[in-house]
């Protein structure tokens, strides 16, 4: 995906701001001497694309730069937020949303993808993150930058973090929605959304968090309930974020690290014991299931993978399945971010339940995450509801939070619903099966799975 031009090794920017610690920049009507100015030309600079010269702008990145390599040793460790003005807004007590966690916003208003991985190594990498939450790429569309320019430069960051440390979690936050008046068309914004997902795609290190869907309206754009301006959150979109973001962060092992107590009802059973797969299992995948994976994959092979299981495997003791997309992590059942973007594949009990009983559990999704609860075969589908459908119109569903799933099975029929809502009244089901979940995309958690009597 690199431009052809581009020639200058990556490990430049570990010195570039030695080289120009004498640049002189007029910020205003002043002219400051600092370690921090930005090059006065972009000969000779990492990456490709439009760097910001505004006098505004270089007063704003010198001041901040200034202040954050006096706060470098006491930064150490940290989750870093790296983006524009959009991540700049959160300050620098992230508006309260994570008081658990040990944050530092490295959101330089009016930055471009370029002038991030220029100054990545001093304000970022300098801190030996624990994780790196990125945000990045509206300033490069305003400054007539192509899609293509935008994910080359996330690509050239991506693989210094990974260089920094194979092990460090980085958590990529698809561009927000804005809008064309702001020289930020919708479709501008999916196609570079699109080719940085193609970028860190099959890339484990990397979780990609459907923030774009999170925010778009039917046409792409920005809501002016969440963004009043049309590219700048409010304190609604900032929570709506923090909340997509949370549960990222519980899986990552920064919150939620331990089980929340919960008094299971008389009669009923766990079928999730919140420490182990135990009692869960890989079944071999079916004939129907390969020829609907042949016709899925037929009709785009780059859309998803679909594993195929040839021998059934039992996971009982085992903390995750073998790939990983199953993990037991603080007393719930996570099916994680496939690396792959999206990604079919089931999990399911043991043994099978042919009397009549009542399943209950509590799931969370991540933005536009889906997934699926088989109920005795059949799939009920279990996603952001909301955002991924199908049901939209639900009142009392919580996005990015926990939902309580009651499947009652009288005879052949299951009644289901979702916090008290009907999702299907009617659901037929086999007289006999086990119970199974199923990732697609996004990331899906389960906790308190029990079955019991019919109530």
């Amino acid at each position: 995906m690199r431009a052809a031009y581009f020639a200058v090794p990556i490990a430049i920017t570990v010195s570039l701001f030695t080289i120009f610690e004498s640049q002189q920049v007029c910020a205003q009507d002043a002219v400051v001497t600092t370690e921090f100015a930005l090059p006065s030309s972009d000969d000779g600079l990492p990456g490709v694309g439009p760097i910001r010269r505004y006098p505004w702008f270089q007063n704003l990145w010198n001041s901040r730069r200034t202040a954050w390599a006096s706060q470098q040793a006491t930064q150490q460790g940290t989750i870093v937020f790296l983006g524009d003005s959009i991540t700049q807004g959160w300050g620098d007590d992230f508006k309260g949303q994570f008081p658990d966690l040990k944050l530092a916003n490295r959101g330089i208003s009016g930055d471009t993808t370029r002038g991030m991985l220029i100054r990545l190594q001093a304000d970022v990498l300098s801190l030996d993150p624990s994780a790196v939450v990125m945000l990045m790429g509206t300033n490069d569309l305003e400054e007539a930058a192509t899609p293509e320019m935008v994910a080359e430069n996330v690509e050239l960051i991506l693989e210094q973090l990974k260089e920094h440390n194979q092990q460090m979690p980085i958590v990529l936050c698809l561009v927000f929605p804005s809008s064309e008046t702001k020289k930020r068309p919708a479709e501008k914004i999916r196609q570079v959304n699109s080719l940085v997902a193609e970028v860190v795609k099959g890339d484990p290190q990397i979780t990609v968090l459907d923030t774009w869907t999170l925010f778009a309206d039917s046409d792409g754009n920005a809501k002016e309930g969440e963004f009043p301006d049309l590219l700048h959150p409010n304190d609604l979109g900032y929570q709506k974020w923090a909340a997509a973001l949370k549960p990222v962060f519980a899986t990552l092992g920064f919150l939620e690290t331990k089980p929340e107590p919960f008094e299971i009802e008389p009669g009923f059973r766990l079928l999730f014991n919140g420490h182990d797969l135990t009692g869960w299992c890989l079944l071999p995948t079916t004939s129907e299931q390969l020829q609907a994976r042949e016709r899925w994959i037929g009709r785009n092979p780059s859309v998803a993978d679909w594993p195929v299981i040839h021998e059934r495997l039992d996971l009982d003791g085992k903390q995750q399945s073998p790939n990983g997309r199953y993990q037991a992590i603080g007393g719930r059942l996570v099916v994680t971010t496939p690396p792959a973007g999206r990604s079919i594949e089931q999990l399911w009990t043991s043994t099978e339940f042919g009397e009549d009983f009542t399943l209950k559990l509590q799931f969370r999704c991540t933005p536009n995450a889906d997934s699926g609860v088989f109920v005795r075969g059949p799939q009920l589908q279990c996603r952001d509801f909301l955002l991924a459908g199908p049901y939209k119109d639900l009142k009392k569903y919580r996005q990015q939070d926990w939902n309580d799933l009651v499947v009652t099975v009288k005879g052949g029929l299951a009644h289901c619903s979702c916090n008290g809502e009907i999702l299907d009244a009617e659901f037929k089901v086999p007289e006999t099966g086990p119970i199974g979940l199923e990732g697609d995309r996004g990331q899906l958690e389960y906790r308190n799975i029990r079955i019991g009597p019919v109530e």
